[in-house]
């Protein structure tokens, strides 16, 4: 039995990436093995641009082959796939193996002195700023005020580091490079798509807009995928993020759920890309959040003094860095008692001490 060879478009990286995957799904009958013969020994450049596959994973390698990782690198070459006709060639010459091995003994060599050392660059915003970048490969970066985003780019990954506030990323389609989003121990994995993640002081916010993310957990020293289910007890939804859904995780170094799932509920594009536009709206939030999101705005920032004022939970739409709006709403559906101080404005659900 053979299997058929797509005809890829003039594009010698989709066929390198063909040649990856086709090779890590399954051992290809006789007539691929003198195809993927041929093609390495038709171009020297070969050997790099296979060597820029395996490189591409480096940044996920711990988990590669989970299989949420495995259905983004799928669905990244689908297209050179679908379009593809089917032909066949007799085999001659030496097995499957050994011409993987030959690559392989070939990648390591050469890719030996190629190492740089990079530094990621910064991007940060201040207290109310807001701030839109495009990105060496058109990628765009969208941060929240009091916002810090590092990135780092190489040959083979495209690597960002959310280390405060929250961003949103429209990501460039490159199925070569990986397109990754750490917050804390959470790895946000796209190759082309739009989310945003929110890093808060007690969890992970990943919201999708377009496409298809994996969500894996780097708690472990293998990381591992982290598994998604509905609210409400329906169950299951998958092992990757859908459009307009959105999903919050722990932070720092607790793991995404005892039972390795983590709860998926719908999202309002409209409301979580509010803040883009200069407003910020909440619907039933926890109060410690909100003052987290509006302190972003804030010259002057809240401080919640008790765990009254913490236990509360608000809803409505405020003008980013209008706390005196979120201050008088509070004090009108709360009694919240409200103190100033040299550098914050408190907030004490019962009587303020001393």
């Amino acid at each position: 039995m053979t299997t058929d060879r797509p005809h890829l478009a003039d594009d010698p990286f989709e066929e390198a990436a063909y040649w990856a995957v086709r090779l890590a799904e399954a051992p290809p009958a006789f007539a691929e093995q003198a195809r993927f013969e041929a093609w390495l020994n038709a171009d020297p450049l070969n050997i790099a641009r296979m060597e820029d596959i395996v490189r591409s994973w480096e940044a996920v390698e711990a988990h590669a082959a989970a299989e949420p990782i495995m259905e983004l690198r799928q669905a990244a070459l689908a297209s050179a796939r679908a379009s593809a006709t089917a032909h066949e060639r007799a085999w001659h010459g030496i097995g499957w193996r050994a011409a993987l091995a030959a690559a392989s003994l070939l990648i390591a060599v050469m890719g030996a002195g190629v190492w740089l050392i990079l530094q990621p660059t910064e991007y940060r915003t201040g207290i109310g700023e807001r701030r839109l970048v495009t990105l060496a490969d058109g990628s765009t970066l969208s941060l929240d005020a009091g916002s810090a985003v590092d990135v780092l780019y190489s040959r083979g990954q495209r690597e960002l580091t959310v280390e405060q506030g929250r961003a949103k990323f429209v990501v460039a389609k490159d199925p070569l490079r990986p397109f990754t989003v750490r917050a804390g121990s959470k790895l946000v994995v796209a190759t082309g798509t739009a989310f945003s993640v929110e890093r808060l002081r007690d969890s992970v916010h990943v919201v999708l807009y377009e496409g298809h993310v994996a969500l894996l957990d780097a708690t472990t020293p293998r990381y591992r995928p982290i598994g998604l289910r509905g609210a409400a007890d329906k169950g299951p939804v998958g092992r990757l993020l859908a459009p307009d859904q959105q999903v919050t995780l722990p932070a720092g170094d607790a793991p995404a759920d005892a039972t390795d799932v983590a709860v998926v509920t719908p999202a309002d594009p409209v409301r979580s890309l509010a803040w883009e536009s200069g407003q910020l709206i909440f619907n039933d939030e926890p109060l410690p959040r909100v003052v987290e999101r509006i302190n972003r705005y804030a010259d002057r920032p809240l401080r919640l003094g008790d765990d009254s004022a913490r236990a509360l939970r608000v809803s409505g739409v405020f003008r980013a860095g209008d706390t005196g709006a979120l201050v008088q709403g509070l004090q009108a559906a709360f009694h919240v008692h409200v103190r100033e101080e040299p550098n914050a404005v408190a907030i004490f659900g019962g009587d303020p001490p001393g």
